[in-house]
């Protein structure tokens, strides 16, 4: 029985790995930096990993707040995916764990569909993070961060800014002291939501973790001012937490002072998700949206550091590394996982020289968990704290530079922004992304499927000059159409509304469509030609191809249209009506083909006329 499982186990290890290198994935890209390490290497990995430790810890607690989970649920997310991640990512920089942006959609996503809802948030988390791993490893494979670089940066840009002020709103409920009025009744999950119910517990609000709260603010923008290089998150976290404590056992007024529950280390006991249909169907539209995110995150961040180390990324494969750090971090502190800017530039400008350096954080994370087990720090710190330091946070998450190129560049850019921006604020934030990204990709297919043909003819002086008016051609006419770009769904139409345009002048009784620049045929402008052809000859028009490509001639051969497209032609006497290119002669097709036109049209003294995209001449 042994002997059985053990080989399936090895069959099916020896699957996944024939899939992921045929798909153009490392399974294991840590092998090669493994046999070329060093104690050189270890040395500047260390102290790397120190420096991001210091702020790892302290930031995966703030972004368990911002999620409203355990705040242990953030530091055990950053210790396993800096431990997992660097097996599978393409760039030795890379440093996974909880952000900023996608903690924020997990609780904004809970409050939005709580009332239906069975189970608490934590219980529904380790499924969610299942399947958000899952589903990016099925993109790695099918490849589809490389769609990506279709969205625009302006959606990123928008949602950031957006969410960033949502953090900011929502998290001064702790500042003001009214977290707990605040869970009561109604849910408020939206900006105008939360301010509307804020505004009415005005008379809530407490004073005691308002000061506590602004004084640490103000310490850690002073020391991020002054300071920049030191771990001022961690250092101005622990000076309040100190403060804290000793206002809470020496000050009478804030004695109720709420502070966070102590860590167990039984929290390190793994947890298998609770997989049934019902929850993975409730859960599958902010799991496509959070592992849809995590990717364009990582993304963005891989390539920034790859523009300063000057290395290479491939973002599949990234993709690929938050997939499998996603799965691992399910079944411990589930938690999603993206690449975290903040930390992977940290690791960089740390001097890291391997991706070992994730690794030494990971453990150091783990380590420091196990002090705050031990010691009484947590239970220590001010909920308020914590919470300006996440003020502190969301407040450098609005970049106003790259909100006013977005806004500046282009029209579209600025549509694009502000749609993502007012949607982040008046919807949740799994549904805002969407929008965003349904509109950029709108606003690329607009301009993507806009065919302009302009006719041209041959002048006294033997040169072509633009057609100003459209008169009544004295001789049977040919006319070319050079068909150039994308001729995918989006263009298909409009082809086709343009040839018909050309068509409808009575002299004209023959057309030849050159698609040697023709890119990209599918199904809907294979029809949108099939519809062409029966449409011009029901006009006594003939519809003939040249200039056909290999890729052309089989997507019409497999549709069925080229049997559409020959109909009429005797084979036996060589006729045809589709001309394929070739490359040592690129004009001998149109040659052949204005030939079997004066053929059809029973003259060989057509008038010729010439179509081609305005753009391009």
């Amino acid at each position: 029985m042994m002997r059985k499982i053990k080989a399936a186990c090895r069959n099916t290890l020896k699957g996944t790995l024939r899939i992921l290198s045929g798909n153009g994935l490392d399974p294991l890209p840590i092998r090669e930096p493994l046999r070329r390490y060093n104690t050189k290497k270890l040395r500047y990995d260390f102290r790397a990993a120190l420096n991001i430790a210091l702020l790892a810890l302290p930031q995966g607690m703030a972004y368990a707040a911002i999620a409203e989970l355990p705040i242990y649920y953030g530091i055990l997310c950053s210790a396993i995916c800096a431990m997992v991640s660097p097996f599978f990512a393409s760039s030795r920089y890379t440093i996974l764990g909880p952000t900023n942006a996608t903690a924020f959609m997990v609780f904004s996503f809970f409050a939005a569909a709580q009332g239906g809802l069975t189970k608490s948030p934590v219980e529904y988390m380790p499924l969610l993070v299942m399947m958000v791993g899952i589903l990016s490893i099925f993109g790695a494979i099918f490849k589809v961060a490389d769609l990506l670089q279709y969205v625009s940066r302006s959606v990123l840009v928008g949602y950031i800014t957006g969410a960033a002020i949502l953090i900011l709103t929502n998290q001064m409920k702790h500042v003001l002291g009214i977290a707990q009025p605040m869970s009561e009744g109604a849910s408020a999950n939206t900006f105008f939501s939360i301010v509307e119910k804020m505004s009415s517990l005005w008379q809530s609000y407490q004073w005691q973790p308002a000061l506590l709260g602004i004084g640490t603010l103000l310490l850690y923008l002073i020391l991020q001012k002054k300071m920049a290089s030191l771990p001022n998150f961690a250092i101005s976290l622990a000076l309040s937490a100190f403060t804290g404590w000793i206002l809470k056992n020496n000050v009478e007024s804030f004695t109720s002072l709420s502070t966070f529950n102590p860590l167990h280390l039984s929290s390190l006991k793994p947890v298998l998700p609770d997989f049934n249909y019902g929850d993975i169907s409730s859960l599958m539209g902010v799991a496509f949206a959070i592992a849809f995110l995590c990717s364009l995150e990582n993304t963005v961040m891989s390539k920034s550091l790859a523009s300063r180390s000057g290395e290479r990324t491939d973002v599949n494969q990234d993709m690929f590394s938050v997939g499998v750090s996603n799965v691992a971090t399910a079944l411990f502190a589930a938690m999603p996982a993206s690449g975290s800017l903040t930390r992977s530039a940290l690791n960089y400008e740390s001097q890291a020289k391997t991706r070992f350096s994730s690794i030494f954080c990971g453990l150091l994370c783990i380590a420091g968990f196990y002090a705050m087990v031990k010691l009484p720090i947590v239970e220590n710190i001010p909920k308020a704290s914590l919470a300006a330091l996440v003020v502190g946070i969301a407040i450098s998450l609005i970049n106003w530079k790259n909100i006013r190129i977005c806004l500046r560049s282009t029209s579209d850019d600025a549509l694009v922004i502000i749609t993502t921006f007012m949607a982040t604020l008046l919807t949740r934030l799994d549904y805002a992304i969407f929008i965003g990204v349904a509109l950029s990709i709108t606003l690329f297919l607009r301009k993507a499927s806009k065919p302009h043909l302009v006719e041209y003819e041959i002048n006294d002086q033997g040169s072509l000059q633009e057609v100003e008016s459209k008169e009544k051609r004295q001789l049977p006419s040919i006319s070319i159409v050079h068909v150039e770009g994308d001729l995918f769904f989006g263009a298909a139409d409009l082809f086709l509304t343009q040839i018909q345009r050309t068509i409808a002048d009575d002299n004209l009784k023959c057309i030849i469509l050159r698609l040697k620049n023709a890119r990209h045929l599918d199904a809907t402008s294979v029809l949108a030609l099939d519809e062409l052809i029966k449409d011009t000859r029901k006009q006594g028009v003939h519809v003939l191809i040249s200039g056909a490509t290999r890729e052309v001639y089989e997507v019409l051969k497999k549709s069925g249209v080229l049997d559409t497209l020959q109909q009429g032609c005797v084979r036996s006497q060589g006729q045809t009506n589709l001309f394929m290119y070739f490359r040592n002669n690129p004009n001998i097709s149109t040659r052949d083909a204005l030939i079997r036109a004066q053929e059809l049209i029973g003259t060989k003294e057509a008038d010729i006329k010439i179509f081609v995209d305005s753009e391009k001449t």
